[in-house]
């Protein structure tokens, strides 16, 4: 387990799965907190037993064995005993019991408008039921932190109210008392001029729990930070209600490599954006490519100028070095593109272009001279590879597969309302001349498999080639053009076995277009990668 001077506390499966369109399952759960703990995270709050029949069944089963966690303590979240209930009696309390974690959250009103006008009762009987709850868990042998709901904006209102609620948590046991930007409206400095007055007029050991309503999450869990709390809340990918909560990744990122705090244990933190995107992917959300730290453009150049400077000196244009999270960099090829962004990008893609400065000025004049005209090779590396290939001699150039003599596409439509789309494909490969027909459930799907079909025999490796995606955007090129009328450009993701690849073809006719990014993604496959 980690060492107890700083924690780092996750609550994904908890607030996270409080955001809009997520709903986890039992294993699903179990899935995301074997994947925090291989991040290293102190502290997991699996979520309310007794309230949420699939939080109580996840506690079972990790009981049972199915969670085995190496650094991480798993946590179960509850509320203090219910107003004018004993807490013996108190099902809700009792079934955290049941749950056997070692840790329990307490979630308590601390601001005098909420127990008030939420909970109808009295200022000193919520005092009594943080007492009487911590008090009771602590007898059980449990660990007990204190969340304290609305603490910034109760403070506001009664500057003192919140300090009691801390103070009686304290006083019966508990070993953290988060202070909770409940509402999310706090910006750095109020977060720092709070904890600051806090810390200078209670005993307790201090965290912070923020929301992300100002966009100020992360800001203020650091502002937290500076101002000493040593227990930092947070989920993975800033999953929560609303706006969202502090995103794990990003406090963490600060934390290690920012201000030098070893929060996590040794090589973990290198599994940041694995566990990002896998997360991400069990709550079906895409990854967001423009997350600090972990998102895949964290550390991509566009700019012709940072791809230079980046060729001296990557910690030129990076904040630090990507693969200690995980990450890599990225050159990303556009019309901004110089000299230095192709040869980095070349490289990037396994090609040595440094010695070649007439094909590095092709390259250049090339893309700018096609990204003018719609093209676009910031997500088509495959297309930008065979471009670069195309302008090199020797071993590194491509040798044309095939050459296309002419297609032809059909679509048929029947008086039952039945479409027949019939795609035919002339081509010289291997010495001959092929003429395949395919049907397909559209043009492009048909050109695909006549094209595949016409080249297997001499290539019967693209059988292990299937096109997964397709994507059209419609340009405004040019005066006047608009609509039906305007440049067409798609992009298509091609797999086989092994990679995955995306190539782009750009063309006032949608068929053609496409036609130039299917040849293009069969030349590809067709390479010795």
């Amino acid at each position: 387990m980690l060492t107890d001077d700083f924690h780092v506390f996750d609550t994904t499966l908890r607030d996270g799965a409080q955001r809009e369109g997520i709903s986890y399952s039992v294993g699903d759960k179990l899935a995301v907190a074997r994947l925090l703990d291989s991040l290293g995270v102190g502290f997991i709050e699996g979520g309310w037993p007794g309230a949420v029949p699939k939080d109580t069944e996840f506690f079972a089963r990790a009981a049972a064995g199915e969670l085995q966690l190496r650094h991480a303590t798993l946590v179960a979240f509850g509320a203090t005993r219910k107003a004018g209930v004993r807490v013996e009696d108190d099902a809700q309390v009792r079934a955290l019991l049941d749950s056997q974690a070692p840790v329990v959250t307490l979630v308590a009103k601390s601001d005098v408008w909420h127990v008030e006008r939420a909970l109808r009762t009295t200022l000193d009987e919520n005092l009594a039921m943080v007492s009487d709850t911590v008090a009771f868990l602590r007898a059980a042998g449990r660990r007990v932190f204190l969340d304290c709901e609305h603490f910034f904006d109760g403070y506001t209102h009664d500057r003192d109210y919140g300090v009691r609620v801390l103070a009686a948590a304290a006083a019966a046991g508990a070993d953290v008392g988060v202070l909770c930007d409940t509402n999310g409206g706090m910006l750095p400095m109020g977060i720092h001029r709070v904890v600051t007055e806090v810390r200078q007029r209670t005993g307790i050991r201090l965290g912070i729990h923020t929301q992300d309503d100002t966009g100020c999450a992360v800001a203020n869990t650091f502002a937290a930070v500076d101002a000493g709390v040593t227990h930092v809340q947070g989920t993975a990918n800033g999953y929560g209600e609303r706006a969202g909560n502090a995103n794990i990744f990003s406090v963490i990122g600060g934390l290690v490599y920012k201000l030098g705090l070893d929060v996590l244990p040794p090589g973990t933190i290198g599994e940041s954006v694995r566990v990002s995107h896998a997360i991400a992917e069990i709550a079906n959300l895409a990854p967001d490519t423009h997350a600090p730290y972990v998102g895949s453009s964290a550390f991509a150049h566009k700019a012709g100028l940072h791809a230079s400077a980046i060729k001296m000196g990557p910690e030129l244009y990076n904040h630090m070095e990507p693969t200690l999270v995980g990450n890599k960099q990225q050159i990303l090829i556009t019309e901004m593109a110089g000299r230095a962004s192709v040869e980095l990008k070349s490289a990037e893609l396994g090609l040595d272009v440094t010695d070649r400065p007439e094909v590095v000025s092709a390259v250049v004049n090339r893309v700018k001279e096609r990204e003018a005209g719609g093209w676009s090779y910031e997500a088509a590396d495959a297309s930008f590879e065979l471009l670069v290939r195309d302008e090199l001699q020797g071993e590194q150039a491509v040798v044309a597969p095939f050459t296309l003599e002419s297609y032809r596409v059909i679509i048929d439509r029947r008086e039952n309302g039945a479409l027949i789309t019939e795609a035919t494909v002339k081509v010289h490969a291997g010495g001959h001349r092929v003429i395949t027909t395919a049907e397909g459930n559209g043009p492009v799907n048909a050109l695909d498999l006549a094209l595949r079909s016409s080249l297997e025999e001499v290539f019967p490796r693209l059988a292990e080639l299937e096109l997964t995606d397709y994507k059209v955007r419609i340009l405004q090129a040019g005066q006047g053009a608009h609509g039906t009328d305007a440049t067409t450009r798609v992009l298509i993701e091609t797999s086989d076995k092994s990679s995955e690849w995306t190539t782009v073809g750009v063309h006032p006719n949608i068929i053609e277009a496409s036609w130039l990014a299917l040849s293009d993604a069969v030349r590809f496959g067709l390479l010795d990668r």
